[in-house]
């Protein structure tokens, strides 16, 4: 085991550059990306606990997907390798007066990367009002306020739908309107209730959008245009989460509580 760990380590310090505190950050070597990925940071929850060196649990805000964010116990929960994030009508108001509670998961300040690939196998369960998520957000403030650092959505998943949504946001989408040109937005279908593996892999020039392993989408970097184009030049860290409700997916539908997005692992190669 010992010797396995230390390939891995050698392995890992020959396809990135790592910085940051405790070395955190995860900056894929130049020239790496027509080369054969190798994995470079995991987690297949086979602990009792969540490990807190790789995560955090989401704080509640002020937006629709982390308004119902909680750390409460009931909404977390790690059993036989899997890690299960739950959204639950809240079990005591007189504490907390939000009447749902989600639970989420985040790399901030513990791991972040710039290109490479990304994987995470996981079900997800449907309930009116679910919006369970897979995705990305800039580590570091390199062009200023949200949007201009943008995002990456792995997966979003409304309800009970039978496709996932894989898109990305940026000052130039959401403030300069331009979704077309290239469109910044690809669905793919899929057995929510089934175990399928949600990824991306990202290059200095374009982030394709994976399901099960097959290309879904392409988001292209793009010459000539606007460079709010794209801000995916710099290390974005990870989140997951078990969202409810929102004016995009809908009313919460409380018979169908609780729901859960299960978690089998996640790595990252670059």
């Amino acid at each position: 085991m010992v010797l396995l760990a230390a390939a891995t380590a050698f392995s890992a310090c020959k396809v990135t550059e790592r910085s940051g505190t405790k070395n955190y950050i995860y900056v894929q070597k130049k020239g790496r990306e027509n080369k054969q990925w190798k994995l470079v940071w995991q987690d297949d929850f086979n602990e009792k606990s969540l490990d807190t060196s790789k995560w955090t649990r989401i704080p509640p805000g002020g937006s629709a997907w982390d308004a119902h964010m909680s750390s409460n116990d009931a909404c977390y929960r790690l059993d036989n390798g899997l890690l299960y994030l739950r959204g639950i009508i809240n079990p005591d108001t007189s504490v907390d007066k939000r009447p749902y509670l989600t639970g989420g998961i985040w790399t901030k300040g513990k791991f972040a990367f710039q290109y490479g690939r990304i994987e995470i196998r996981a079900k997800l369960e449907c309930a009116g009002g679910a919006w369970p998520a897979m995705w990305m957000l800039a580590e570091q403030n390199k062009y200023g306020k949200y949007p201009r650092n943008g995002e990456i959505d792995i997966m979003e998943h409304l309800n009970r739908d039978s496709i996932i949504y894989q898109t990305t946001h940026s000052y130039y989408t959401l403030d300069l309107k331009q979704t077309e040109h290239p469109p910044h937005f690809g669905t793919a279908k899929l057995n929510p209730l089934e175990f399928n593996t949600f990824g991306i892999s990202w290059y200095p020039d374009k982030i394709v959008f994976q399901l099960n392993g097959k290309d879904t989408f392409t988001y292209p970097r793009v010459t000539g245009v606007d460079p709010s184009q794209w801000p995916y030049d710099q290390p974005f860290y990870i989140l997951i989460d078990q969202q409810l409700g929102g004016s995009w997916v809908g009313k919460i539908n409380p018979a169908d509580l609780p729901v859960q997005m299960i978690v089998d692992w996640v790595k990252v190669y670059q």
